[in-house]
């Protein structure tokens, strides 16, 4: 089953890849992707890049026959993409031009001034948090399998 899943995830990510080439063609590269967002694809642009990375690495899962090492993958990859965010956030609070002005941001509805810049960055915070427990977590059980 597990084999099926990397097989299905290398496909999901091929197709977004090639939407993706598409899209930036188009001049879309900074065109959301928010279903995307679980493999860390955000914008367009983004999958050209990262849907590569999913195929290599469910492809090395695949090939070394390891759940594990696709996990482990998948946490690091958070681990790094979430960093990124967090600080992303803290840069864009302090811009003096913002890239996502406040009222652009989902989560404006609930906090209506610029403080939903904080609220992204403790968001990121706490993925981050868990994307560092998970690596610890997947990185025991695949040093076991070695």
């Amino acid at each position: 089953m597990q084999q099926i899943i990397l097989v299905i995830f290398a496909l999901i990510n091929l197709i977004l890849f090639l939407k993706g080439f598409a899209e930036i063609r188009k001049k879309n590269a900074f065109g959301r992707t928010d279903f995307a967002a679980i493999l860390g694809i955000f914008v367009w642009g983004d999958t050209l890049i990262i849907a590569p990375f999913w195929i290599l690495v469910s492809a090395l899962a695949f090939f070394f026959n390891n759940w594990s090492l696709f996990l482990l993958s998948f946490s690091v990859f958070w681990v790094i993409r979430s960093l990124g965010e967090v600080i992303y956030w803290i840069q864009e609070q302090f811009a003096t031009h913002h890239r996502n002005p406040p009222h652009t941001l989902y989560l404006y509805k609930l906090f209506q001034n610029d403080a939903v810049w904080f609220i992204y960055q403790i968001f990121w915070q706490c993925i981050f948090v868990f994307a560092v427990l998970g690596t610890l977590f997947f990185g025991k059980i695949f040093l076991t399998t070695l």
